[in-house]
C-alpha cells in the first residue's frame, strides 16, 4: 500500500523576508503543531531520508516537530518537544519544555511551519497536560528508534508495524506529537505506527488542517562546502594518476 499522503493541507505561504520571531508570534498558538528545517548536516540527512515519505521523492523540508504549549507569566509561549541539546554544559536529552525563542534564529532554522488541527479548548488542555506529564517523567529521546524509522522509510511495508527498535518510555520528536494527539482521539497519520511517524507525515496528515509555512533558500552549510572541495580534490588526484 502507498503510505504517502496525496492530500496536501491548505497552505498559506508567508513571505521569506518575514523573521522567524514575527512568524511565530503571528501563528503559534497552544495546541498547534510546529515543524522546522535547516541546512546542517543532520538536517540534510533527515530531509534526504524523508524523500520516501513525499509523493515525488523530493527531500522533505521538515526535520523536527513539536507542540506549542502554554503562554506563561514570563510572557513567552512555550513548546513541548523531544530533542537533544547542550546548553551551557547542561545536556537535555528527551521530552522537554523550551521557549519559542529557541526557533528565532533564521540561520539555524531556515524553514518553519505551523499546523492548526482546530482542537477544541478541552483537547488543547489535555494535549498540553499529557506533554507536561512526559516532561515531568523525564521521558527519553530515542536514537535507537530513529534508526528504526530510517529502516522503515526505505521499506514502506514496515511502517504500519511496530518500530523494530522500539523502547519503552521514549519518543523522538514527531512520534511525541503523534502520541500527544492520540490522547484526544486525533490520529494524525492513520496507517502508520506511532514510532514510524516522520515530520513530513505530520505536514501531509489527512486530518483537515490549516498550515502556514515560512521558507528560505539558505546558502550551503560550511560542511557541505568542505565536502564538495574534498570531493573535487580527490577527483583531480585520480585524473592525474
Amino acid at each position: 500500500a502507498n503510505l504517502v499522503s496525496m492530500n496536501p493541507p491548505a497552505v498559506t505561504t508567508i513571505p521569506p523576508e518575514t523573521s522567524n520571531r514575527a512568524f511565530l508570534e503571528q501563528f503559534a498558538q497552544p495546541g498547534r503543531v510546529g515543524l522546522c528545517g535547516g541546512d546542517t548536516l543532520i538536517d540534510r540527512g533527515i530531509a534526504r531520508a524523508e524523500r520516501h515519505a513525499t509523493p515525488d521523492g523530493a527531500w522533505s523540508r521538515w526535520t523536527h516537530a513539536f507542540v506549542f504549549g502554554e503562554r506563561r507569566s514570563d510572557g513567552h509561549l512555550w513548546i513541548i518537544e523531544s530533542d537533544m541539546q547542550v546548553l551551557r554544559g547542561h545536556v537535555q536529552f528527551g521530552v522537554q519544555e523550551n521557549r519559542t525563542t529557541k526557533y528565532h534564529d533564521e540561520k539555524l532554522y531556515s524553514s518553519l511551519a505551523v499546523l492548526d488541527f482546530q482542537l477544541p479548548p478541552e483537547s488543547v488542555n489535555r494535549v498540553v497536560a499529557e506533554g507536561l506529564e512526559l516532561v515531568s517523567g523525564r521521558t527519553r529521546y530515542s536514537l535507537r528508534e530513529i534508526l528504526g524509522i530510517l529502516i522503515a522509510l526505505r521499506h514502506p511495508r514496515l511502517r504500519p508495524r511496530g518500530n523494530l527498535l522500539d523502547r519503552d518510555n521514549a519518543f523522538f520528536c514527531s512520534a511525541l506529537v503523534r502520541h500527544l494527539f492520540a490522547k484526544v482521539n486525533c490520529d494524525l497519520t492513520p496507517g502508520l505506527d506511532v514510532k514510524h511517524t516522520a515530520p513530513e507525515d505530520l505536514f501531509r496528515s489527512p486530518v483537515p488542517h490549516q498550515a502556514w509555512t515560512l521558507e528560505r533558500t539558505m546558502p550551503h552549510s560550511h560542511l557541505r562546502t568542505l565536502a564538495a572541495r574534498v570531493k573535487q580534490r580527490v577527483r583531480t588526484r585520480l585524473r592525474r594518476s
